[in-house]
């Protein structure tokens, strides 16, 4: 029934239409003459290189890679040479055909392939064929052809539900190594893997692996995972890379410290924060702006607000200049303490060295001001806040009336 359907012109030019370009790549030549030795044959081929996208993508999805239909009895004549590739072609093969395909594609179309190669980087991973996957990736980034981040954050999703450890881990090394850098999401799905998994020396092996395999750019990728880790709530995990990394070649560096300095000033851990800005300075780096406003945002949540002082003259002394941060911390924590002459010094001292209070310091100020019963105060900052929000808007009106 479906044979007799195909005859004449029809029967070409649908069969065709039904096989995946990349299969044509695996046809010999002489088949491929016996196809173009018509007219019709001609014109029938030549459809498929010109069907487009839409063609493509969806049909890739269609079948497996690397397998070439069963067609029936009707056309031995033209594929009986011709064994299914799941029998004959390697893991290689299979990713030179989709390579060949992605690339005739791309000078066809003068296009980044970008789509066609997501869409094959997603079959590969339905399929479970992550070795297929990791090897077009890595040849991919040999030829400079770049994956979306999506296709690298399916590829990691990919190992996940494989429940394996060890290849989420050699799925992350490779793409850290074959691709452009990664984005915030592909490591927090590499992070996330592990919060059920306790294999921490698994996870300790893969950074060492890693600060070998792309030294001496490896820092800003273990500083970035250190994040991840923390950002999924897993802070010891964190901490424990951090630990690992002052053994290592990628040595912590200012931004590694801040991190750090961050993740257990949030969490309360005062003490260890203390000690870990101890530990910076005798590593031989020197503390920044973000530095010392990390600090002094940790102390002020636990009212430590005399060593908030402490940092804020250290800073000055080595000539840091504070920023709308820093005064938005002291300020504030000062008027909750009820040291509001101490609050006011701050805030005029800001305003003395240029920087122009935001509408959160005021409202700070004035709601402290409120609780100490100085309500004069108060209602003229009050005052002051709407007039600077009416020139800021009058200056930005007049900034875009002139363009």
């Amino acid at each position: 029934m479906v044979a007799a359907a195909f005859n004449g012109r029809a029967k070409l030019t649908t069969l065709t239409f039904l096989l995946c370009r990349s299969c044509f790549n695996q046809l010999n030549y002489s088949v491929s003459v016996g196809v173009h030795s018509s007219a019709k044959g001609f014109w029938a081929l030549n459809t498929l290189h010109r069907s487009g996208n839409f063609f493509l993508y969806n049909y890739i999805k269609s079948i497996p890679v690397g397998v070439l239909l069963n067609w029936p009895t009707f056309a031995p004549s033209i594929f009986g040479c011709c064994q299914s590739f799941s029998t004959q072609a390697s893991p290689a093969e299979i990713v030179d055909d989709v390579l060949a395909e992605i690339l005739m594609v791309m000078a066809n179309s003068q296009s980044s392939g970008e789509e066609l190669c997501a869409t094959y980087i997603d079959k590969f991973c339905n399929d479970r064929n992550l070795s297929g996957a990791i090897r077009l990736v890595r040849t991919l980034h040999d030829k400079s052809i770049h994956l979306r981040p999506s296709a690298y954050d399916r590829l990691l999703k990919a190992a996940i539900e494989e429940s394996d450890i060890h290849l989420l881990c050699q799925c992350f090394k490779d793409l850290l190594v074959s691709c452009k850098p990664l984005n915030s999401s592909t490591y927090l799905i590499f992070a996330q893997a592990f919060i059920k998994e306790n294999d921490v020396a698994c996870l300790l092996r893969f950074v060492r692996e890693i600060s070998e395999l792309i030294f001496p750019s490896s820092t800003p990728v273990m500083n970035r995972i250190i994040f991840a880790f923390a950002e999924c709530g897993q802070l010891d995990k964190s901490l424990l890379i951090f630990d690992q990394m002052k053994s290592l070649k990628s040595k912590p560096d200012v931004i590694t410290y801040n991190t750090i300095l961050g993740l257990l000033g949030k969490c309360g851990r005062i003490d260890e924060m203390l000690n870990q800005f101890v530990a910076m300075k005798e590593d031989g780096l020197i503390p920044d702006i973000v530095s010392y406003n990390t600090l002094i945002t940790g102390l002020r949540k636990v009212g430590r607000l005399e060593l908030c002082l402490v940092f804020f003259r250290e800073m000055c002394e080595r000539e840091i200049e504070p920023d709308l941060r820093t005064y938005s911390a002291l300020i504030d924590s000062f008027g909750k303490s009820g040291n509001i002459e101490e609050s006011l010094r701050l805030f005029n001292e800001m305003k003395h060295r240029g920087i122009c209070p935001s509408i959160h310091v005021y409202k700070l100020l004035i709601s402290n001001l409120k609780k100490m019963g100085k309500f004069e105060l108060a209602i003229a900052f009050s005052n002051e806040m709407k007039e600077s929000v009416s020139n800021h808007r009058g200056s930005n009106y007049n900034r875009q009336k002139n363009r």
